[in-house]
């Protein structure tokens, strides 16, 4: 199976033969998911759509190493958890792989990072290991060609003035910050960083009640002086991301997709502008399961974006960026 494919996909044709390509290889060479495929005694060469495969349950990253039988994991991610919650683990083959996919996908929506100052406000996840969003964060920031770019671990007046003085100069800035590092920086300086690019990347990690995302975009809006509030939807299962920088819908690069699945029937996918829960196609997920049944509720819209709504009642917390609407 080769991997560099799929960052060439220019079409929705394109896609679904490179899909249904992976997914033969992955129901053949991934043991989890061939088990999984003979669980609901489905005959793989009798897909002849996306729409059709099966989604493999997020919470098996929990419980199995899901890598193909030919590869060993160069590097492992894990989620961040909840005490008494057993955390995702996500076998990565090739980290090349990982980073060609973020890199791709951060250039369409952002483009060259070395031309931005990229600063990091992550606390909860750099206070532990495994994470993959710091690996990201920590290839972009080195790919800035800025002085200022880094990680700034609650250092809240020492960012506050670097931004503010990014902002004078007419620095393009991108802050990739926690939810509740954000929302502690905005309380703390009511600071006009109108000009900075704000991407929320999480929730509030057990350290501040959960929020509705539009009341804390808001909210930073409010008290940054922002006309907008960027996200990304990303998680340790996943090695490709999804970005909402406009109108509060995320869109993905080329090699990903989503589709939303009826919450009671997990084989019933459903039409634009009903809410379900998220599936996620992420081709970058080559060596491991490209083909994600989330806990997650979203919903279609009619432009090909997608809202991210909550989470299934009594589904695990983990640490993706989402909170609770």
């Amino acid at each position: 199976m080769e991997s560099g494919k799929i960052f060439n996909i220019q079409n929705e044709s394109e896609f679904q033969s490179l899909a249904l390509e992976t997914f033969r290889y992955q129901s053949q060479h991934v043991p989890t998911y061939k088990s999984f495929i003979s669980h609901l005694k489905l005959d793989p060469d009798k897909i002849t759509d996306y729409r059709k495969i099966p989604f493999l349950p997020v919470e098996l990253f929990k419980s199995h190493e899901i890598i193909a039988v030919d590869k060993k994991a160069e590097i492992v991610f894990e989620s961040s958890s909840t005490t008494g919650i057993k955390p995702s683990r996500h076998f990565v083959a090739h980290k090349s792989l990982y980073e060609k996919s973020f890199l791709s996908g951060f250039e369409i929506f952002y483009g060259d990072p070395a031309k931005l100052c990229i600063v990091a406000l992550l606390p909860s996840y750099l206070e532990r290991s495994g994470s993959s969003l710091i690996y990201m964060a920590e290839k972009l920031i080195s790919l800035s060609s800025h002085p200022e770019s880094g990680f700034y671990l609650n250092e809240y007046e020492k960012l506050i003035t670097i931004l503010r003085k990014l902002k004078n100069i007419g620095q393009p800035t991108l802050l990739l910050g926690v939810s509740f590092a954000l929302l502690e920086l905005a309380e703390k300086f009511e600071e006009d960083l109108e000009g900075i690019i704000i991407m929320e990347t999480g929730g509030m990690k057990g350290r501040r009640k959960e929020m509705v995302r539009e009341d804390l975009h808001a909210l930073l809006k409010r008290k940054l002086n922002l006309n907008q509030v960027h996200s990304e939807y990303g998680m340790t299962e996943l090695l490709s991301q999804a970005y909402s920088n406009v109108g509060g819908l995320f869109h993905t690069p080329p090699w990903m997709r989503i589709l939303i699945r009826d919450t009671y029937d997990p084989l019933q996918m459903l039409e634009t502008g009903k809410t379900g829960n998220i599936n996620v196609i992420d081709l970058a997920n080559t060596y491991s399961c490209s083909f994600i049944a989330t806990s997650d509720l979203g919903r279609k819209k009619e432009s090909e974006g997608f809202e991210v709504l909550g989470r299934v009642d009594n589904s695990d917390i983990r640490g993706c960026n989402l909170m609770i609407e």
